[in-house]
């Protein structure tokens, strides 16, 4: 068994590769070639050089977020920078379910193929919306793009806990409620293939959001925490932004949030 390749290793290779296509091809690799690699989950690997993560190409450009301006599919400038952000966005996912498999020690084996899972699955996404993307004469990196999602992975990166709380179950799960929106004006704008690819994510992103669900109240369950008390003091500590209203709650009760976690964003909100 110790005779095959490590898969936190190899996901880390995965997480520090620039091309986003090749990213992408070893994400795959690493979710339909599982049984061929092993797992080591006691293994500490060394955290490499600052900069190095995540691997990414010199272009897009990255800019706050307010400096990002404002898109609109009514035009195929404004269309093609909407799908932009949407690859920049599956991009970054990629990268955030490379980075739970190698740099978290010591959880259950299901933690490990679940993100590799993930991995694939955003790597699907982001070929699907590159792919529509070059249909209307742009690619990847063509517009400029803001950090956020990596910059709270940055800051999650000591406790599997805070990583699961804020980066899938508060931040991606935020596109659960964007995408339907966003589906109405791909729709309004005559973009079809624009709303068949945001159906495909948005049914992904729910089991996505599902699989940081189960990990978080998983850590609660170590720890002897209460998951709805303690999430509004991660959300203090890490200063994680705050969620505002109109939710899609079929989502998120399909992505396994509860009754009382839906009432107490509602509350927070």
């Amino acid at each position: 068994m110790n005779d095959l390749p490590c898969l936190r290793r190899a996901a880390l290779r995965a997480l520090c590769e620039c091309d986003p296509i090749e990213k992408s091809l070893q994400a795959t690799a690493l979710h339909e070639g599982l049984a061929r690699f092993h797992l080591d989950p006691a293994l500490r690997l060394d955290e490499p050089a600052e900069g190095t993560l995540p691997g990414r190409p010199p272009l897009p450009r990255l800019v706050e977020p307010r400096q990002v301006p404002m898109r609109s599919p009514f035009t195929p400038e404004g269309r093609a920078a909407l799908l932009h952000a949407v690859a920049h966005i599956e991009f970054n996912a990629i990268n955030l379910a490379l980075d739970a498999v190698w740099r978290f020690a010591d959880m259950p084996p299901a933690f490990y193929s679940d993100w590799i899972r993930v991995a694939a699955e955003e790597a699907m996404h982001f070929g699907l919306v590159r792919e529509h993307l070059r249909s209307l004469g742009r690619d990847y990196g063509d517009f400029e793009a803001h950090d956020g999602l990596w910059l709270m992975t940055q800051r999650t990166a000591a406790d599997v806990l805070a990583r699961m709380a804020l980066v899938p179950r508060t931040l991606e799960a935020r596109g659960l409620d964007a995408a339907p929106p966003m589906q109405e004006k791909f729709r309004r704008a005559g973009d079809a293939r624009a709303v068949d690819i945001l159906d495909v994510i948005l049914r992904d992103e729910v089991g996505h959001v599902a699989v940081g669900n189960r990990w978080y109240r998983w850590a609660c369950a170590q720890r002897g925490l209460d998951p709805i008390a303690h999430y509004p003091l991660l959300t203090a500590q890490y200063k994680a932004p705050r969620l505002r209203p109109p939710f899609n709650y079929a989502a998120r009760l399909a992505a396994e949030f509860t009754q009382a976690e839906l009432l107490a964003l509602e509350q927070q909100a």
